[in-house]
């Protein structure tokens, strides 16, 4: 499998993510995308950083930004995450890891004193022509969406 490298080409891929949509980078073409992993649907830091999308929803959309949250939880969770707090972009659902595994956020986490494989929060940005732009690894929540909307605002 190939993975994503700062300045090259993402891989082409196809996810599935809510309203039964089927996600396929190549059909994004013009439209700038974000992808942001986040460990756990309903979690505190998720539900912030969800919310901190949603807030900045039309600012990504007057910068033709497609914005979609990507975590290993199954549609149904997602559908219901989604429609609990109003998010009006697509979550996508990576039960198998693939989109994990190509963006390398899957990483050891400590819990309960155990390191165990985790999501680690993290955030990519990819141009209109399908180039990963920026990456922000270890996120936290606080000011990233403003940081991720100034990234896309200055990107083509």
């Amino acid at each position: 499998m190939a993975t994503v490298e700062t300045g090259k080409p993402v891989p082409d891929f196809a996810a599935q993510a809510t309203n039964n949509k089927d996600i396929v980078l190549s059909r994004l073409q013009g439209w700038k995308v974000v992808l942001y992993f986040y460990p756990k649907d309903n979690t505190p830091g998720c539900t912030t950083e969800g919310l901190d999308f949603k807030e900045f929803h039309e600012d990504f959309k007057k910068a033709k930004t497609l914005v979609f949250g990507v975590s290993k939880d199954t549609l149904k969770s997602h559908e219901q995450f989604k429609a609990e707090y109003s998010l009006p972009f697509e979550l996508i659902s990576d039960t198998d890891s693939y989109l994990c595994r190509m963006f390398e956020v899957i990483q050891p986490i400590n819990m309960y004193g155990k390191q165990i494989p985790g999501v680690e929060r993290s955030t990519f940005l990819i141009d209109s022509k399908g180039i990963l732009r920026k990456e922000w690894r270890k996120v936290r929540v606080n000011g990233h969406v403003e940081e991720v909307l100034e990234a896309a605002e200055a990107c083509e």
